[in-house]
């Protein structure tokens, strides 16, 4: 694989410091860049290679080595709107979602190490960060957003909600950050691979078969009209199921094991929401 994440453990799990961060760089002097891979993306790619592991974020070393990121995003900033408007489908959404998760690490990295004082979220998290995702101005494509306005008013027009579990928003209960840019001959595929994690971990989706309860991410609520519009089927033989019911399942079948899909089946279960992480996404020093 061209990933790292195959790398032996001891470099994911290194201490970042100035030497953990020399070693990183390192390891990524081999790095050559998909050949399927739009070239506006190639420095970001170089970037999740290099500082993204299993969807958590080397921020310090990144901080320390802010030059890729800062290269990145003036490319964002320098693309014009008919360039991108004259881009296939596939690579416009390619596009939102990478600028996207890069002006989170940005926000980040700006303020990082996060040390916040409200109760209502972990010391390190984004949402320490005031109006990280509701004020702050970032510009791409010609237009200057804020980053809710990037996920629902441009990401939310492709009516495809896979694009909210492929969104790093800067927390470990947000869908898993790629070690990868995303690009438009692969999206499908990246898309499907993100669906495929999200469904298929317990920090996302578990059903209690003793408790009586299928729990998902909050994610789903929060776009629940999207998440209804494609998947609430309503042929699914489940009576007097509500859409968002009815959508949970549709996302999350395909990877139901048989167990599961029986007790789907006898519908005497409750849906329920998990509570969404917003501790910071961070590896520095070792996992969460």
């Amino acid at each position: 694989m061209r990933r790292l994440s195959s790398l032996p453990a001891v470099f994911v799990l290194i201490g970042i410091c100035v030497s953990g961060a020399t070693a990183l760089r390192a390891q990524n002097q081999n790095y050559a860049p998909p050949p399927d891979l739009e070239a506006i993306h190639v420095p970001y790619d170089l970037l999740l290679d290099t500082y993204v592991r299993d969807g958590l974020v080397y921020y310090r070393a990144l901080q320390q080595d802010r030059g890729k990121l800062n290269r990145y995003l003036a490319v964002l900033a320098g693309t014009q709107a008919a360039d991108v408007a004259a881009w296939s489908k596939a690579q416009q959404i390619a596009f939102w979602i990478n600028a996207y998760n890069a002006f989170v690490l940005n926000t980040v990295v700006t303020h990082y190490p996060i040390r916040g004082t409200s109760k209502q979220y972990p010391a390190n998290s984004i949402r320490q960060i005031p109006g990280a995702f509701e004020t702050t101005k970032h510009t791409a494509a010609g237009r200057t957003l804020t980053l809710d306005q990037i996920e629902t008013t441009i990401l939310g027009g492709y009516n495809d909600p896979r694009i909210y579990v492929a969104l790093g928003r800067g927390a470990v209960g947000s869908g898993r950050l790629r070690s990868e840019a995303f690009s438009g001959s692969r999206l499908e595929q990246q898309l499907a691979q993100s669906t495929q994690q999200f469904a298929t971990s317990p920090q996302y989706v578990r059903i209690d078969q003793l408790a009586g309860k299928t729990f998902v991410s909050p994610i789903l609520s929060w776009r629940g009209p999207s998440f209804i519009a494609a998947y609430a089927d309503k042929s699914f033989e489940l009576p007097k199921r509500t859409p968002i019911e009815l959508a949970a399942v549709g996302l999350l079948r395909p990877y139901f094991l048989p167990a599961e899909e029986e007790f789907l089946k006898k519908n005497s279960w409750q849906l329920d929401y998990l509570t969404f992480d917003w501790q910071l996404n961070d590896l520095t020093g070792g996992r969460p």
